[in-house]
This record gives structure tokens, C-alpha cells and sequence, in this order.
């Protein structure tokens, strides 16, 4: 994942072949992921679990500098990005041993490639100084979050996907797509919800509790949104009976909110404004 001082300096330099390999073998890994078709057996299933073991490596390589002899841990939009789609990632191998989901592989695969390759090229800034002991655990359970949002997301897209297949009368009325039972698909994206909405307020009450003084910037506005959205979608769901459609909207609109939270403010800084990102 990375690319921030050229393709000739790092290959001068041994040490930075950690940065470059497991990068390069994601890549390669997901570009078959999404070449082989499923007359193939079990070598798509196979490319998109080496791409998955490539991409944490180059996230745990990238984040932590190594090879730059820099201290401290290196973070970004990109790199926030990229950790949330390896969580998404790692809901599908698992859920996969379970319930087969092959119309899912391509688009995940696709979206790995393009997270290795933002990740290469806006790998962010260093940190070798953080504010509090536990402004690791807030940037940890916040990528947690990220990750259960993005996969309840997946889960909703598969849901509308079905929905809309069911309204042309293409499928059996009590099946998905992708072969789940609708009801059980719904359950299964809103408890998704759950865990991430869970993650999500630790999140911001330890940011709160050890940010002196608190400050209401952009991140911290559209995250406090993103989960007074998700609050009301999980009340709405449990005392009004929100399903279908309307509460996928509201998913998709809290999802929204914490892409801008984070990942789209750091954008704004980082690549439009190219200022560094710091103090969160």
C-alpha cells in the first residue's frame, strides 16, 4: 500500500520491499477474484481469501510505517477505507461458510483493488505523538464500526436486490438472490446495525472523554449525525415496525454520514486542501 516516496527509491531500498509485496500479491490476488468465473471450482473462493490475507498484511505494514524507519502509526482517509472493506471482507468469508454468496465475490474483489490502490497513493500522515493512551482504542473500535456499517450495508443491497427481483416475479416469493431467506437476510443486516450502532457510541464517548476540549468539527458533526440516524432507525425498526425499503433508506443515510465523518473530511484535507490531518 504505498507508493509515498516512488517506485525507484523503494526499490533502492530493501527494507521497503514489506510495503510493496503483500500490496502487489492483494492486487493480483483480487484481480483474479474478479477474472475467474464460477466454472472455476473453488479457486474464485480461494483468490479472494489470499487477496484478504494480502490486504491485512499491507494494512499492518502500511499503518505501522514499516520499512520507513519513521516511529509512530501512519493513518488516512485511504487507509481508513482500506481496513473497513478488509472487515467487510472478512463478514463474507465467514458468513460464506455457511451461505453461499457468489454474486457478492466480483464486486468485493473489485472494491479490494481499488481500496489497495487509493491506499497506496494517499497513505497518510504519521502520528508519531497522540493526545491520549487511548486514542488508539477510539481509532480502533471506530474502523470496527465502519466495518459492521459497511457490512450492514451489503447485507441491505443484497436485500433491495432481492426485493426488487420479487416485485418482477423472478424468484421464489420466501428467497434472495443469493440464495437466504429474505427474513433472515433483513435480521441479519439490521443486527449488523446493532453491533456497529454499539460500536459506534463507545466510539464516541471515549473520543469524548479524553478530548480536552471536546470540538464540534466537521468529523465530529456528521459522526454525532450518523448515529442519531441509526438511534432512530433502530427504534423506529423495534416500536414502529420499520422494514423494506424505508428503513434500508435510513441505513444507507447513516452510512452516508460516517463516510463524510472521517473519511470525507480527511479527503477534503489531505488531498484537496493538502494539509495534514491532524489532532483526531
Amino acid at each position: 500500500m504505498i507508493l509515498s516516496s516512488g517506485l525507484s527509491a523503494s526499490l533502492a531500498n530493501p527494507a521497503t520491499l514489506a510495503l510493496w509485496v503483500p500490496s502487489l500479491l492483494a492486487l493480483v490476488a483480487y484481480g483474479a477474484a474478479v477474472w475467474l468465473r464460477e466454472s472455476a471450482g473453488d479457486w474464485p473462493r480461494r483468490a479472494l481469501l489470499i487477496g484478504w490475507a494480502a490486504h491485512a498484511a499491507a494494512i499492518v505494514v502500511d499503518m505501522a510505517g514499516i520499512g520507513t524507519g519513521i516511529p509512530g502509526a501512519r493513518f488516512g482517509f485511504a487507509p481508513a477505507l482500506s481496513a473497513t472493506l478488509w472487515l467487510v471482507l472478512a463478514v463474507y468469508a465467514v458468513e460464506t461458510q455457511w451461505v453461499p454468496l457468489p454474486g457478492v465475490r466480483r464486486a468485493l474483489a473489485s472494491l479490494g483493488v481499488v481500496a489497495v490502490v487509493l491506499a497506496a497513493l494517499f497513505p497518510g500522515e504519521f502520528r508519531p505523538q497522540i493526545a491520549s493512551p487511548w486514542a488508539p482504542v477510539h481509532w480502533a473500535l471506530g474502523i470496527a464500526s465502519y466495518g459492521l456499517f459497511g457490512a450492514a450495508v451489503l447485507h441491505a443491497a443484497m436485500l433491495d436486490a432481492a426485493e426488487r427481483r420479487l416485485r418482477l416475479k423472478r424468484l421464489a416469493p420466501d428467497a434472495a438472490p443469493l440464495g437466504m431467506p429474505l427474513l433472515r437476510l433483513e435480521r441479519l443486516t439490521f443486527q449488523f446495525v446493532a453491533a456497529g450502532f454499539a460500536l459506534l457510541s463507545a466510539t464516541l464517548l471515549l473520543g469524548w472523554w479524553f478530548a480536552n476540549p471536546w470540538r464540534w468539527d466537521h468529523k465530529a458533526v456528521f459522526s454525532v449525525l450518523g448515529w442519531l440516524v441509526f438511534a432512530a432507525l433502530l427504534v423506529g425498526r423495534r416500536k414502529l415496525g420499520w422494514r423494506g425499503r424505508p428503513a434500508v433508506r435510513w441505513l444507507y443515510a447513516g452510512a452516508a454520514l460516517l463516510l463524510l465523518a472521517y473519511v470525507g473530511s480527511r479527503f477534503m484535507l489531505e488531498v484537496v486542501l493538502q494539509r495534514a490531518p491532524y489532532a483526531s
